[in-house]
């Protein structure tokens, strides 16, 4: 429905896990995920999930987590039965996206559950708007727009929200500094896409194209 694009719904999501390599055998431990309508959280997704082996100290030490907690927690058919519901055919937005894309790709494969993933990123997008920035970690990046933090960070929950206000910035700028009147997430994924070194004149050339164009939403030029 052409009426609703721009009041369109994406889900934010942040994973906590006991690795880096899903294909070494590495398990999501915590899921956070935030369903974002317009520039309003609107549900919310949160568990724990017992890996079926224990975690190291050094993931216990940066996440706050720890085996006691897991032990505790649901097993991962449990819970990602429940987060493919919350999914539902949403695109999907995360800080760092390829991580959590391929560990969820990995969990639905161990599950059967395997469906087409449409990722945005949040770090990708950052590194075009704001090419000065000291680094593109979260919480630089939400330290960098002022917005509010509670310093509790690597939890799943807490770093889905962030990003998500983070998302909701970014579109405020592209609005704001850029001149878009509406901002998609086929834009934005087009946007975390463009050559660094010329993004900003892309964006504005593209926010020119988008006012003259009014049937194509996201313009011509980052065809």
């Amino acid at each position: 429905m052409r009426e609703n694009i721009f009041s369109e719904s994406i889900i934010v999501l942040d994973f906590e896990t006991t690795g880096l390599y899903p294909d070494e055998g590495d398990r999501v431990i915590e899921i956070g995920a935030v369903l974002l309508r317009g520039n309003e959280i609107v549900e919310r997704f949160s568990s724990l999930i017992n890996p079926g082996s224990w975690i190291s100290r050094e993931i216990e030490n940066i996440t706050g987590i720890t085996n006691v907690m897991l032990n505790e927690a649901p097993s991962a058919p449990e819970v990602m039965e429940k987060f493919v519901k919350f999914l539902d055919t949403h695109p999907l937005v995360a800080h760092n996206a390829s991580f959590d894309q391929k560990f969820l790709e990995a969990e639905l494969w161990n599950f059967s559950k395997k469906r087409p993933l449409n990722f945005a990123c949040t770090l990708q997008v950052a590194k075009r708007l704001y090419p000065d920035v000291i680094n593109y970690k979260l919480e630089t990046l939400v330290r960098y727009k002022g917005i509010p933090v509670d310093d509790q960070f690597h939890r799943a929950m807490a770093d889905a929200e962030l990003a998500a206000a983070l998302w909701n910035k970014m579109v405020e700028d592209l609005k704001s500094q850029f001149g878009f009147e509406h901002v998609t997430f086929e834009l934005m994924k087009k946007i975390g896409k463009l050559n660094r070194e010329n993004a900003h004149a892309m964006i504005r050339q593209e926010a020119v194209a988008t006012k003259s164009n009014q049937i194509d939403t996201t313009g011509n030029l980052f065809g």
